[in-house]
């Protein structure tokens, strides 16, 4: 593949056009929304714009049939601009009908505009390297704006999705200030875990997911943080999902699972305006698991003794009398009981001409924790975006830029294993001095993690500029550049302060983990845009190619033996220092796309994309490959026969057949590579192999294919949308098994397998009422989904025979078959499959339960009563999961309340079996199996109120101000079956969601 590569040119030449960005014009001509040249003929004209009841912020108004002059309603309705005393006002704003109003020589004209429900079929929909009306997409999008966003008070870009878009899966994964969150557009496609991920694109970059955490520092959190959690979602605009075929295949290789394109926000034409939000809430723990007291506890102790048939040792101080069996501490609200505060600050100030508008802005986020101690996860940034056109509308750029930093200050310990194992009647955590008890150490004291602490430090920028020109009428080319800069430190240390002092540590038991990763990247998209309507109809043409480059630095160190625990963060102090990982990566990719558009009286619409990649991830010609999708539909609502319907507003039938590709496998796979041994031989450290060489593999291939309707009745006051899919992914890309007589375990090739994801999306938006002074907006999303498995040669003599089942999903679990407890015996018994009278694995954990979930969805309601605005969301999940797993009942921990149904005597029926402090073999291999068999998989759906604003606008009477106070809720209540706290997680054993609770203001003037 020939790469042109100017990775140290790239800063220099994204400068260079910085500075020509600069001096393109002389004049914001920030104070002035007209631009129009004045005459002697003109007049000043003023005005308000209201609904009917209420003044219309945002509203455009224009002379008729001349360009250049227009003006942008205040927050008052208000509006000015210049014009003759015969021009017409053209007056619009979506969701109102479009007004033309003579001036007939007035200087003050007061507007009422109508509803108009269906021009939100006009709203143009971001499809990424362009834009296309609501009704004429033939592709599916989804998409949220910021009046959801800012309605949830989160820090997550993937938590403003949670049940909002039809086929977005999102989870959270820990309730961690700055964890993760997985999320799956229409199902898992690839076989790898870590192979599933979308596509980000911010304001036209794109933005790489892939986890810059390790595991050596992450401690905290299910799996390594990704770079997402640096994005704030107060600085975007909208986000739109691209899903099928027809809107992911221009993407070609990056868009097998899905597209997720982030806008940033703007500034628009009209007056200076400052905007000022502040807020503070609270954060708890959503749900907690229901656990022995210590009068049960102690009683399934005694009893696994008395079962056992031994006497208490000298250890078991939680029955032997050791410690008091009078006490009770409910652990989980010790531990994880305490108040997260979170604070939010942000503030913009954006304006402009009908040439020129901008907007910066800057914000700041804090939260604290649950656990115990001083712990705060900080992020903050900066947001700047200038758009300029030329006087003749020729000439456009478009800049923007963000950058954020994060602080996060973390126990490297998450304390929910010890808040629902330890003893109930275990000792308090400090003594009567104030210091950590350890009970003449007896006691193991949960609180000496608190030392034990995680911090990372990132810095991320991404900036973007584009550059248009008219060539000629209907004839535009245009250049995007990119560049991002991503950076993050992150330590964990362990100090001796963590043990016993008993036991006489010092700072040489001390160490410490670090994890450096840089990541910068940059891109060139220059494109070439034909339009021309003629009678045949309408014709749209794009030309593009894509020219990126990624590098990616990391490097991981220890540090164990300090002189001083005051030293701990410098690795110079520590005795032994070794160099963990140090390696760089270039990934180039390059691109040739096209796009054709055909529209026949807005009535037939065809759409062609296809795209050529080129990736530097693949050898010798395996490097390119050719993706392309069409998507076609048909507006039957403007079908003469139905174009003066009454009940039918909207109706449109569109499918869609088309092909992406999936390249995320890492860096130099295909290639021999070395690595360092860290062993010395004559004082000099050699190299290891560290990968097998195979350059044959090539691209994973998604094809996928959709048919949707859509039907709008009652001027779209009744809008639904039901579509099928059906995407097959093919050519996996895995880690072969081969013997490990060859060095190495797996070898990166292609795997002749297919998994299926089907399903059936719903969406529903119905305007309830709407009156003078109050309205009411219903928003359903609904979606069934299935994934299988359904080819794969040779799959039972692979590594991968008990991971997956032709036929059945890929996130199954592999079970034993439980038939119950022996009322003789009181031993747990499963079902022997292969008849040979012992219970072993994997003959006879062979019984399937499907963890994906069923159906998802939310139902959002919207009401607007005079200066009250309501919205909320409930989210709905139905899905099975396991239960916590608390080790063999009877041992020297705590167990769940529904435990008590154990067995005692011969004879018993009950739920569980006998309890064993840890002596009965069989007991404890029946415990094993159990937590490995069908038993442990329960129904884990769960209806939870996702989110509530309540909004009030102030009553003032200052012309161009506004103020609004702001309740918000996040998680408020769940409803389930689930019996082990919260059913949502990826992960068990960490800290569940909070459920938040903020109070804020929001100033604009």
């Amino acid at each position: 593949m020939n790469y042109f590569s100017f990775y140290k040119d790239g800063k220099a030449l994204y400068c260079l056009f910085l500075l020509g960005f600069s001096l393109s014009f002389s004049s914001l001509y920030a104070g002035n929304p007209i631009r129009s040249k004045s005459n002697h003929y003109q007049q000043q004209i003023k005005g308000t714009v209201t609904d009917g009841s209420g003044p219309l912020p945002g509203v455009t108004i224009s002379v008729k049939n001349k360009s250049g002059v227009a003006a942008i309603t205040d927050y008052s309705g208000q509006y000015v601009l210049n014009a003759t005393a015969t021009d017409t006002l053209q007056i619009s704003f979506i969701g109102f009908k479009t007004s033309l109003v003579p001036v007939n020589g007035r200087t003050k004209i007061d507007i009422v505009l109508k509803y108009d429900t269906t021009t939100l079929q006009e709203v143009r929909v971001n499809a990424g390297y362009y834009s296309v009306k609501e009704s004429e997409r033939t592709g599916n999008i989804a998409r949220i704006t910021s009046k959801d966003i800012e309605a949830q008070p989160v820090a997550n870009v993937l938590a403003v999705m949670q049940g909002r878009m039809a086929g977005v899966s999102v989870t959270q994964s820990t309730g961690v200030p700055g964890g993760g969150f997985d999320i799956k557009i229409r199902g898992q496609n690839s076989l790898r875990s870590d192979a599933n991920s979308p596509l980000y694109i911010i304001d036209g970059v794109p933005f790489s997911s892939e986890a810059v955490g390790s595991y050596l520092t992450n401690t905290t959190f299910p799996s390594p943080v990704s770079p997402l959690s640096s994005i704030n979602p107060d600085t975007i605009e909208s986000i739109e999902v691209l899903k099928d075929a027809d809107a992911t295949a221009i993407y070609g290789s990056r868009g097998a699972n899905g597209v997720v394109l982030i806008t940033t926000k703007k500034g628009r034409t009209g007056k200076t305006e400052f905007n000022i939000t502040a807020s503070t809430g609270f954060g708890k723990v959503t749900r907690f698991l229901k656990l022995m007291n210590t009068q049960d506890y102690l009683a399934m102790r005694k009893q696994a003794f008395i079962n056992d048939g031994v006497a208490y040792n000298s250890w078991d101080y939680d029955v032997n009398g050791t410690w008091d069996q009078n006490r009770y501490t409910d652990w989980q609200k010790e531990l994880l009981g305490g108040t997260a505060m979170i604070n939010n600050l942000q503030g913009t100030v954006s304006g402009g001409s009908s040439n020129t508008q901008f907007l910066f802005g800057g914000n700041y986020y804090s939260e604290s924790t649950v656990f115990p101690g001083n712990f705060l996860y900080k992020k903050g940034g900066v947001q700047a975006s200038v758009n300029h056109k030329s006087e003749d509308q020729k000439f456009r750029i478009n800049f923007s830029a963000v950058y954020n930093s994060q602080n996060n200050d973390q126990p490297s310990y998450d304390f929910t294993y010890d808040a629902r194992s330890l003893p109930p009647n275990a000792p308090a955590l400090y003594d009567s001095l104030g210091n950590l008890n350890w009970e003449n150490n007896t006691f193991d004291n949960p609180l000496r993690n608190l030392n034990t602490k995680m911090e990372a430090v990132t810095n991320d920028l991404t900036a973007s500029t584009l550059l248009s020109y008219e060539i000629f009428r209907n004839l535009n080319i245009k250049s995007s550049f990119g560049f991002t800069d991503f950076s993050s430190r992150e330590t964990r240390v362990i100090p001796s302060t963590t043990i016993n002092p008993a036991y006489n540590p010092t700072s040489a038991n001390s160490s410490i983990f670090v994890n450096d990763t840089d990541r910068r990247s940059w891109i060139i998209e220059p494109q070439l845009n034909w339009s021309t309507d003629t009678g045949l109809g309408k014709i749209e043409l794009l030309l593009g190619s894509t020219f990126q480059s990624q590098t990616t630095e990391r490097f991981q160190q220890s540090g164990t033996g300090f002189s001083s625990n005051s030293l701990i963060y410098n690795l110079a102090a520590a005795k032994t220092v070794r160099m963990l990982l140090d390696d760089e990566a270039l990934y180039k990719y390059q691109a040739f796309f096209a796009r054709f558009n055909y529209n026949w009286e807005q009535r037939y619409i065809v759409n062609l994309t296809a795209r050529r990649d080129g990736s530097s991830r693949f050898g010798p010609g395996k490097q390119f490959a050719n993706f392309g999708a069409i998507g076609a539909a048909w507006l039957f609502s403007n079908e003469h026969f139905l174009k003066d319907n009454s009940w039918l507003s909207f109706g449109k039938l569109r499918a869609s057949y088309g092909t992406t590709g999936n390249d995320q496998i890492g860096d130099y796979q295909f290639l021999d590579t070395y690595t360092t041994s860290g062993v010395l031989y004559n004082g000099v450290v050699g190299l290891r192999p560290s990968r097998l060489f195979n350059e044959d593999f090539g691209w994973e291939t998604n094809k996928k294919f959709e048919v949707a309707v859509e039907l709008g009745f009652l001027q779209d006051k009744i809008f639904l949308t039901a579509a099928w899919y059906q995407n097959r992914s093919s050519n996996q890309l895995v880690g072969l098994s081969i013997p490990g007589t060859t060095g190495f375990t797996a070898l990166q090739a292609n795997l002749d397998a297919t998994v299926e994801n089907s399903g059936f999306e719903f969406t529903l938006r119905t305007t309830n009422f709407k009156t003078k002074y109050f309205s009411w907006i219903t928003s359903l999303n609904y979606t069934a989904s299935r994934n299988r498995l359904i080819s794969f040669p040779g799959l039972e003599s692979s590594s991968y025979s008990q991971m997956y089942r032709i036929g059945k999903p890929l996130n199954i679990a592999l079970l034993y078959q439980l038939n119950g407890v022996n009322p003789q015996t009181g031993l747990y018994e499963f079902e022997d499959i292969n008849n040979d009278g012992a219970i072993s694995f994997p003959e006879d954990r062979q019984k399937t339960a499907d963890l994906n979930p069923q159906y998802y969805g939310g139902l959002q309601n919207q009401l607007v009563y005079k200066r009250f605005s309501l919205d909320f969301l409930f989210q709905f999940v139905k899905q099975k999961n396991r239960t916590y797993p608390m080790g063999p009942a009877g041992m020297m921990s705590n167990q769940q309340q529904r435990i008590n149904d154990s067995w005692i005597n011969s004879g018993d029926i009950t739920q569980y079996q006998l309890y064993t402090t840890g002596l009965n073999n069989d007991a404890l291999t029946g415990d094993y199996h159990y937590t490995d068999s069908n038993a442990s998989i329960v129904d884990a759906s769960f209806i939870r109120l996702k989110n509530i604003s309540l909004i009030y606008d102030l009553p003032l009477n200052l012309k161009e101000s506004r103020i609004r106070l702001i309740l918000q809720g996040q998680n408020l209540l769940t409803f389930t079956k689930y019996p082990d706290g919260d059913p949502e997680f990826t992960a068990y054993g960490f800290l569940p969601p909070l459920r938040v609770i903020s109070a804020g203001i929001q100033l604009t003037f």
